[in-house]
Order: C-alpha cells, then structure tokens, then sequence
C-alpha cells in the first residue's frame, strides 16, 4: 500500500526572503502580522566648520550611508592607502558619504579639502553609526555636572 505525505504547509516551506530593497527587515515568525521593523541605512549630518567649494560656498549638512564589508576592504587595495595608512580614513569616508551640501560627487579630494575639525567629525561619526549603532553621545555640562545625551546628527545648539 502506497502512502503520501500530506501536503506541506506553504508558510512552513516558503524560502527565506533575500535581502530587501526597502529599507525593511522582514517581520517576525508570527505569520507577519506584527509591525515590521525598519533598518536605517542613511544618517544626517551637520559639520561643525563645513565644506568650502571652489566658488567659496560653505557646505554644513550631509548624508553617510551605513558601510559594508566591501567599503572597508577596496580602500586596503588603493595604492595612497598602502604608501601611507594614515590615508584610509579619507577614502573610507569618501565611500561612505553620500552628500556634502549640495555636492553629491563625494571623492576622496572633497574630503582631503575638509578642514581637520570636520574630518574628525566624520570618523566619529563614521564610528557610531557603524558600531554603535546611533548618533548619540553622553556628555555632561561642565558647570553642574548633570549627564545627558546630545545626537551628534543634529542642527546647532538651541535648535530642535
């Protein structure tokens, strides 16, 4: 006697989705009924000097994108990279950053004409984003000591 196996449940056997384009995680195992949750990829910024253009334009604000694996391994291959190391950080950043401004050409020059203050800035920024996972940073006041955190991805002080 010849048996067959009941047929398989078409949630149960369903690929796993391959990466999306959305911007969203796929939900849960809960029949995808619950909220979905969104992974940010891009971060705004605002330089604390700016970007000063060929025409004497200041750039402040920005947009760096989360890195991949890829972004920090192509820079190791760059020969200015390996005739000084102290290189990476410029063409790291220059992969990253999306938008200066309106200048959305970003190359390692742009980034090599930034004032030492802003450079600084990006490779902290660089940092929490990539491995910390937000923009935030615990300060506390210098007059009454009280702790707080300010995100570093905002507009200037006083400002919301």
């Amino acid at each position: 006697m010849r048996r067959t196996a009941p047929a398989p449940d078409p949630a149960a056997t369903a690929p796993a989705a391959p990466g999306r384009s959305d911007g969203q995680l796929p939900a849960g195992r809960g029949g995808g009924h619950g909220p979905r949750d969104t992974l940010r990829t891009e971060f705004s910024f605002e330089l604390p000097r700016g970007y000063v253009d060929e025409s004497g334009a200041v750039h402040r604000t920005g947009v760096m994108r989360l890195a991949t694996a890829r972004d920090e391994l192509v820079p190791l291959r760059d020969d200015r990279v390996r005739e000084n190391s102290a290189y990476l950080s410029v063409v790291l950043i220059a992969r990253v950053v999306t938008r200066i401004g309106t200048i959305d050409d970003i190359h390692p020059g742009v980034i090599e004409d930034l004032f030492a203050s802003d450079l600084a800035f990006l490779q902290d920024f660089y940092r929490r984003i990539n491995a910390e996972g937000h923009t935030r940073a615990a300060v506390s006041c210098p007059s009454c000591q009280e702790e707080f955190a300010v995100d570093l991805a905002g507009g200037r002080l006083g400002e919301s």
